[in-house]
């Protein structure tokens, strides 16, 4: 994911909300979501040429996603992000517990924050930041490219659109938050080092491009005991398959 705005227990009947854009290179081979056949609980789309994913949840309520960390000229890491996602959705141990083990092998992946929880607990890791693994407090954040709840406009306007959204949330709301493709003010910017133009085109929360942009708008919500996951795809610019799931958890006694 290159977006992501959570509610954290900041609503009585969904203790998690999510509304997120994977933005990738549209030539990248990528697989709708799915419940995957060779691990069944997981629900999530899959990167097919690494095998990992970018976001998901599980019938037992685990939800883990990530976005990448902004460093033009860095080389990538040695292994692919997206299987830390994979980790925790296949996992069984708690957050924290996880992130501190990714954490302890973190230099050997690209910059990247990763969002994992549980039923219970929410966390995040940065692997640029020089910072532990923490728990996530309650309320509203977002993420993009950067750490938690940096001040870029896309972040601040997403995360203001779906705060507004809480007395009353929905799906479609939330989706018409991430179809935004309004690009921010130029003296509004970050400096990220990608230059001013294509600074301009990474500040839409959904992004069109020649060759990368938005490949799909997810929106997840997790109450007590039942869970929604719609994904909406796209392909250069224009919708594709759209698949709505909804299911029970099956949480712990």
């Amino acid at each position: 994911m290159c977006l992501i705005a959570l509610a954290w227990q900041a609503h009585p009947d969904y203790p998690l909300l999510v509304a997120a854009n994977r933005d990738e290179f549209y030539a990248r081979p990528t697989a709708p979501a799915r419940f995957w056949e060779d691990a069944p609980d997981v629900l999530a789309g899959r990167d097919l040429k690494e095998g990992g994913t970018w976001m998901g949840l599980t019938r037992q309520g685990r939800f883990a996603a990530l976005t990448n960390v902004r460093e033009p000229g860095v080389a990538p890491g040695r292994l692919s992000r997206g299987l830390l996602v994979a980790g925790f959705l296949n996992g069984t141990g708690t957050p924290l517990d996880y992130l501190a083990d990714v954490a302890a092998r973190g230099d050997a992946f690209g910059g990247f924050n990763l969002i994992v929880g549980d039923h219970e607990n929410l966390a995040i890791y940065n692997n640029r930041n020089g910072q532990p693994p923490r728990a996530l407090e309650p309320g509203v954040h977002a993420v993009s490219n950067a750490e938690l709840d940096t001040p870029w406009p896309k972040v601040i306007k997403l995360r203001a659109g779906f705060a507004a959204t809480l007395p009353d949330p929905g799906p479609e709301q939330l989706l018409n938050l991430l179809y935004d493709d309004t690009p921010a003010d130029d003296n509004t910017l970050p400096d990220t080092g990608v230059g001013a133009i294509m600074e301009r085109v990474l500040s839409a929360c959904f992004i069109r491009s020649p060759l990368y942009g938005t490949r799909a708008s997810t929106v997840v919500m997790v109450g007590h005991k039942r869970a929604c996951f719609i994904e909406q795809t796209f392909a250069n610019g224009e919708k594709g398959e759209r698949g709505s799931f909804g299911f029970d958890l099956e949480l712990p006694a």
